[in-house]
């Protein structure tokens, strides 16, 4: 079974969750195979994504966790992942952490209908790489690393991708220093990994010897350095009319953003993405820009300096994923004034802007919206439907 996005949304479908025996027999893989590499198989389930019913879950799934750790104990890594640190608590429901962990399953299964796989480790990078190569393919869904048993866990993990932080490109640049597999990446010079990767190359190298010093409890504040919105168009656009309405569009919802979050941004970022057969035609598969403004969380000039952005670098190329970052963030304590432009109507644009956003936030996006949004081309009427950018689906289910 595979669960499929929307094809409307994702240049053809993407494939966002597969079984074991999908991948196993396919060779389908989540966030990377698409309806074009789904095979011709009546065996093979295909479903919609339903995030409303998986968010629904998941705070189900979170809340038995809380009866066995405390809440700072709990860290909930993902939609289908979380890191319990029960070092001072499994000895309250077992003889030895694998009883707590069949506990846990057993209880999530009688009340949730629902299996869960385990990761047992030392320390949570064990307890990941655990649960990713080993308990699913256990039939107690569980799999135990610890320090005795990382030359026979870790080591003999022959495929770089398998484990959790390596992803191909960092595979590659290690396969050019000749580490192919974690016994290599364990066994090479940590000085010269730090040296050719920086920090991420003294990472690695614990991460070869199942070493992490995490705690869970002890969570490192994140300061947000930058608020923006991504988007992957429904189709392939080629028209600067529809484009520009698209930028528009996510300008003003990042602008919203910064609003709510009491921001100003003096750093502008444009990414365009090509589809496909523009990128084989071009060389590139699009571009960037970067652009420094006055500070301001205002719509019109953030939407200006986008749309600016976009005309000097588009040379008509067909377009699929459009991008906006901001930077240089500050506090909006107070409102930046033009010299070059009335005051009453800058104040009375901001007081707009944020009579939108209240309404907004109480009766749905949608309660307003630009009528630009609703000609062809608009997509955050559409957007606006959607959890995580796919199908909610229903919540009751």
């Amino acid at each position: 079974m595979v669960v499929m996005s929307e094809q409307e949304n994702t240049n053809g479908g993407l494939i966002l969750a597969t079984s074991p025996e999908a991948k196993k027999r396919y060779g389908l893989k989540a966030n990377v195979s698409r309806q074009r590499d789904l095979p011709q198989d009546e065996a093979l389930i295909v479903v919609p994504p339903r995030m409303n019913l998986y968010i629904k879950r998941n705070l189900q799934i979170n809340d038995i966790f809380r009866r066995f750790v405390a809440d700072e104990d709990l860290w909930p890594y993902s939609i289908d992942e979380s890191i319990l640190d029960m070092t001072h608590s499994w000895r309250l429901f077992g003889k030895t952490p694998l009883d707590v962990a069949k506990k846990i399953q057993r209880t999530v299964h009688e009340e949730l209908g629902l299996y869960v796989t385990v990761g047992i480790g030392e320390n949570p990078v064990q307890a990941k790489i655990a649960l990713d190569v080993y308990a699913k393919h256990q039939p107690s869904l569980i799999g135990i690393i610890n320090y005795q048993n990382v030359p026979d866990k870790i080591w003999t993990i022959q495929k770089l991708t398998d484990v959790w932080s390596i992803a191909d490109r960092t595979a590659k640049h290690l396969n050019r220093l000749g580490i192919h597999n974690m016994y290599e990446l364990a066994h090479y010079s940590p000085y010269k990994l730090k040296a050719e990767l920086g920090v991420i190359g003294s990472q690695l190298f614990a991460l070869s010897w199942g070493v992490d010093r995490t705690q869970v409890s002890k969570r490192v504040p994140v300061k947000s350095s930058s608020i923006g919105n991504s988007q992957v168009l429904p189709r392939d656009y080629s028209k600067q009319y529809e484009i520009e309405t698209v930028i528009k569009e996510i300008g003003e919802q990042v602008a919203a953003r910064l609003r709510s979050h009491h921001k100003t941004t003096a750093s502008l970022s444009l990414g365009i993405g090509f589809s496909y057969a523009a990128s084989e035609a071009t060389g590139r598969g699009g571009f960037h820009q970067q652009l420094r403004i006055d500070p301001t969380n205002d719509n019109k000039p953030i939407v200006a300096a986008l749309i600016s952005m976009f005309r000097e670098q588009w040379q008509g190329e067909i377009i699929r994923n459009v991008s906006v970052y901001t930077a240089r963030l500050a506090p909006s304590n107070v409102q930046q004034l033009d010299l070059f432009k009335q005051p009453e109507d800058q104040v009375r644009n901001a007081d707009f802007e944020r009579v939108v956003d209240k309404v907004r936030q109480k009766f749905g996006f949608t309660s307003l919206v630009f009528a630009r949004s609703a000609i062809k081309g608009g997509t955050a009427i559409n957007r606006a439907s959607l959890v995580g950018g796919h199908n909610g689906g229903n919540a009751y289910e």
